[in-house]
């Protein structure tokens, strides 16, 4: 399971990021200053020269932080390997173009929708190949480079957007989709279908694998899958 620091100083934000991160199957390490979080990297950094143990996938940074801002901590989290996107109160193109030229992969600005978040995460986990190689749902294995999927150890002949969706949901596990959202996600933005596509392809997933429910419809909404 990666793990995910989290270094915000509103403990409101914190806490919401840190829910959602472990409701979507990330383990999440929250820290609430900028000075805490230097010692904490410190502190990391020693250990991992000593042995292996459990890596940080990434890091989420809010630039303005008490003690020592995220750009200083960025210098830290370089020396240690681990990536990191900034989240920021701070819209202005000079402070984004700052972030991305001192080598954070990503730069999200406040207030910003779980999704995007949750989308953002998974994206650069994947371009620094820190990726979930294999998701577990119940008795049903993801094999994301294979695109492979197995119940039992049986594999399970899904059609292309049926592994799409189904990644989508297993990769943000409790974590609720409108029928817009999945179809914008999965058949782009420019498909001119109906939200029945989605219904349909969320039945065919619900016989196939048997996740009548794990799969759950929300009312007036969509789709989210639970584990």
């Amino acid at each position: 399971m990666n793990r995910i620091l989290v270094i915000e100083d509103e403990e409101a934000i914190s806490e919401l990021i840190g829910m959602n991160l472990e409701a979507a199957g990330y383990t999440a390490v929250r820290i609430l200053d900028g000075i805490a979080a230097q010692k904490w990297i410190e502190a990391y950094r020693r250990q991992r020269s000593k042995d292996a143990g459990e890596q940080i996938a990434l890091a989420l940074v809010d630039v303005m932080l008490p003690g020592r801002d995220g750009f200083a901590l960025l210098e830290d989290l370089k020396q240690t390997g681990i990536p990191v996107i900034f989240l920021t109160a701070k819209s202005d193109v000079a402070s984004r173009v700052n972030g991305l030229k001192s080598g954070a992969e990503d730069y999200i600005v406040k207030p910003f929708a779980v999704l995007e978040l949750l989308a953002r995460v998974e994206k650069v986990l994947e371009r620094t190949g820190r990726g979930r190689d294999m998701l577990c749902i119940r008795n049903v294995k993801i094999f994301r480079r294979e695109h492979r999927v197995t119940k039992n150890g049986v594999e399970i002949a899904l059609k292309p957007m049926e592994y799409e969706l189904l990644l989508l949901l297993a990769s943000n596990r409790n974590v609720a989709f409108t029928r817009q959202q999945l179809l914008d996600q999965i058949w782009g933005g420019d498909y001119f279908g109906e939200t029945r596509t989605v219904d349909v392809h969320i039945g065919c997933l619900r016989r196939k694998l048997d996740f009548h429910d794990v799969i759950r419809t929300i009312p007036k909404t969509g789709y989210r899958l639970e584990d």
